[in-house]
């Protein structure tokens, strides 16, 4: 099991940007973020496979947000730029065994969420 606490979160106006960061209790070969809104499913936003650290992106975010790691400290960040309303949701960090294409990852380890509102 890995344990993962996350930071960041919180409110901001269309445009705005917002950070958030996501440590790891121990190495892994792949995290992420994934969010879910009010009455929707839970979308995979981000990915990084740790030991390359080579990315992907759902297409709603790419050109936005930026995910990015620090190894040293088990830490993932996800840099998020230009928020949108519809980028309103509790975003989750998730790790676990590296899948690809991620797509098809479901994660074993998940974070407790942090929520990011964005207003218009």
């Amino acid at each position: 099991q890995v344990q993962l606490v996350e930071s960041g979160g919180g409110s901001v106006q269309a445009g705005g940007s917002l950070r958030l960061s996501c440590a790891a209790s121990r190495y892994i070969t792949m995290m992420g973020w994934f969010r879910q809104a009010p009455g929707k499913e839970r979308e995979g936003v981000a990915v990084i496979y740790t030991g390359g650290g080579s990315t992907d992106y759902a297409d709603s975010v790419k050109g936005r947000f930026t995910i990015s790691q620090d190894t040293a400290k088990k830490t993932v960040y996800l840099q998020m730029n230009s928020l949108k309303p519809e980028d309103t949701a509790m975003y989750y960090c998730a790790a676990g065994p590296s899948v690809r294409p991620w797509e098809n990852w479901v994660p074993s380890n998940w974070g407790q969420g942090t929520q990011v509102t964005v207003s218009s």
